[in-house]
């Protein structure tokens, strides 16, 4: 089984629990977006949550190399294949971005994780995470991708790699691309065509016409 593919059936039934990356290849990173022109709040909220939702979407936590390095992440937890877009076409950094924000226990972890993944690559190829090659960059996530096989000293850039695997498998997996990924259709309405025929034949029961016409028969 794929990355992709275990991600997408761990997001079936709870997103973010123990995801183990199998097979990861990194995409160019993406412009990160400015942060200072937040999307338009234009769904059901209340009141006194949209004037939340607006101020966090005002507030900016991460700088742009902090920005930079969770687009590359994401993107190498969750990258472009044939079925749908990556982790970043799907909003995931903003996601992030927000979560933080809205989540202020977030902020240390990952900000510590961040400058612990900078000061890691620095010491290994003498440049910061976004900064490394592809190759570089798997290198670097192999080490900690996987708790069970990790160093002790590694432990915690394997809590870091944890946080933004989940966080990011959540922002994919509630997205738009996402759920198009899931195949997720949603409730859809059925056809009943009433009892079968030889049910009512074998209780001596039969539908009158006009319960035919406007209850028991549906056009296809």
């Amino acid at each position: 089984m794929d990355r992709r593919k275990y991600l997408k059936t761990l997001a079936v039934g709870t997103v973010g629990a123990g995801v183990l990356m199998e097979s990861c290849k990194p995409e160019t990173a993406k412009e990160v977006k400015d942060a200072a022109a937040p999307a338009a709040l234009n769904y059901d909220r209340t009141p006194a949550e949209l004037q939340h939702e607006a101020k966090l979407q005002a507030e900016t936590f991460f700088d742009a190399h902090e920005m930079k390095t969770i687009t590359v992440l994401a993107d190498i937890i969750i990258p472009k294949d044939e079925t749908s877009g990556s982790a970043s076409d799907a909003g995931v950094p903003d996601f992030i971005a927000f979560i933080v924000k809205d989540m202020p226990r977030y902020q240390v972890p990952l900000r510590g994780g961040l400058a612990w993944l900078d000061l890691q690559c620095m010491n290994r190829f003498n440049a910061d995470f976004a900064s490394c090659t592809p190759q570089q960059q798997i290198e670097m996530v192999d080490l900690i991708a996987y708790p069970e096989k990790a160093k002790p000293e590694l432990k915690q850039g394997v809590a870091f790699f944890n946080t933004m695997r989940d966080l990011t498998a959540c922002g994919f997996f509630t997205s738009k691309i996402g759920i198009a990924d899931l195949g997720y259709a949603g409730n859809k309405p059925n056809q009943w065509n009433g009892v079968p025929p030889e049910v009512l034949e074998q209780y001596g029961m039969k539908y009158d016409e006009r319960t035919l016409e406007i209850s028991v028969k549906f056009d296809a």
